[in-house]
């Protein structure tokens, strides 16, 4: 198949798991067209099939914002008229899906009938989308695409509780890739950063208010009061100064180790025992399921997916937003007792195979072919005898 990809470019869940989805299409010898308005962080290097195309934004005086909607709607009818493409998946209800239903309408008035697949990731539904103004857009925009996705049973549920969907959403989880994200031998890399045997918590994020990162830090002050340890912060965002500066309230900056956005996180993973995600909404939890890959049990909310992902009792354990207090006293239940940990770290890894990205690449063929033939049905229905 001819694919096109429509995303966001950063670190964040959707951008990673749309750039995955696409190295994985192309290793099974499908053309990707990836479109957006940098490169794809996770496209680092050349790789056979896949094409990157970068959406230009003109700017005139006249326009205090340039309108990127219509300029990534026009790069696609440019990019499907160009290389024939038979698909568009798009991540991301806005801007994304409204501009490929955009590209949609104008290539269908030059017979080029050009399915579009949207995927919905969270904040798309459960924060942006549900902006006054934006709402309608959304709704059209899901009710309008040739099939809809989300990425947890969570997210299917309040995309129905605040959207007027009059279509079904088919939940495919976010997916790990085992060739990548596994525990590798890395006791060097750990004796640097605890000398004297420290158990190492870490946590990865964008460092925004709804990843709560400031209740990381006083998790891990609860923590290394009782037992050494050490903290490691991979990310960065709006919210780093602030952490810092709790960091120094708190008198653990000693402790704390911030490593910025990093692009090798299996490297690190492969040699933590917790990983703390104490976020006030997910609807899925990626980086926690990357940590689990690397057999590393996980400290969470019970926000939105993650219930999904991480099994109380069994992969880690789930507390309500804010309970710092329990995230820490679950967090040294398993930190002081070396069986518990290691059981936990297997419950892990088996928990992680359930969401290998060969499973979930054959779901989203599964929707690629069934759009595709029903493009084609509808198509040779309206065409003149």
């Amino acid at each position: 198949m001819r694919i096109g990809i429509v995303l966001y470019p950063t670190f964040g869940g959707s951008g990673v798991l749309a750039t995955e989805l696409g190295k994985a299409l192309a290793k099974n010898n499908h053309q990707v067209h990836f479109i957006s308005y940098s490169q794809p962080a996770r496209l680092e290097a050349f790789v056979e099939n896949i094409f990157y195309h970068e959406v230009y934004i003109p700017q005139y005086p006249l326009f205090q914002h340039a309108p990127y909607e219509t300029a990534l709607a026009g790069k696609i009818v440019e990019i499907v008229k160009s290389n024939n493409l038979e698909l568009m998946h798009v991540h991301y209800a806005i801007p994304h899906a409204s501009a490929a239903l955009l590209a949609k309408m104008i290539l269908k008035e030059e017979g080029i009938h050009m399915p579009v697949v949207t995927t919905l990731h969270g904040t798309d539904i459960t924060l942006v989308g549900r902006e006054a103004s934006y709402e309608p857009v959304v709704t059209w925009s899901i009710n309008q695409s040739d099939a809809v996705t989300a990425v947890s049973d969570s997210l299917v549920r309040d995309t129905h509780k605040h959207f007027a969907v009059k279509r079904p959403i088919r939940m495919i989880p976010n997916f790990i890739d085992f060739e990548r994200f596994n525990k590798k031998p890395r006791q060097y890399f750990k004796d640097l950063l605890a000398p004297n045997n420290e158990r190492i918590l870490v946590h990865t994020s964008n460092f925004r208010k709804v990843k709560r990162v400031e209740d990381v830090v006083r998790i891990f002050d609860i923590i290394q009061k009782e037992i050494p340890a050490k903290l490691l912060l991979i990310g960065d965002g709006p919210e780093r100064s602030n952490i810092e500066k709790v960091c120094r309230e708190l008198g653990v900056c000693n402790k704390v180790t911030f490593l910025g956005k990093q692009e090798a996180i299996e490297e690190i993973l492969s040699i933590c025992d917790l990983f703390i995600l104490p976020s006030e909404s997910e609807s899925f939890g990626l980086s926690a399921l990357e940590a689990m890959a690397c057999e590393v049990p996980v400290i969470s909310t019970n926000a939105g997916g993650l219930p999904e992902v991480n099994i109380h009792g069994v992969t880690g354990f789930l507390s309500k937003i804010g309970d710092c207090q329990d995230m820490a006293a679950n967090a040294l239940i398993l930190l002081k007792n070396d069986t518990l940990l290691v059981d936990f770290r297997k419950n892990a890894l088996e928990q992680a195979k359930n969401f290998a990205l060969d499973r979930i690449l054959t779901q989203y063929l599964e929707v690629y072919e069934e759009v595709i033939a029903l493009t084609d049905i509808k198509s040779a229905a309206n065409s003149p005898l």
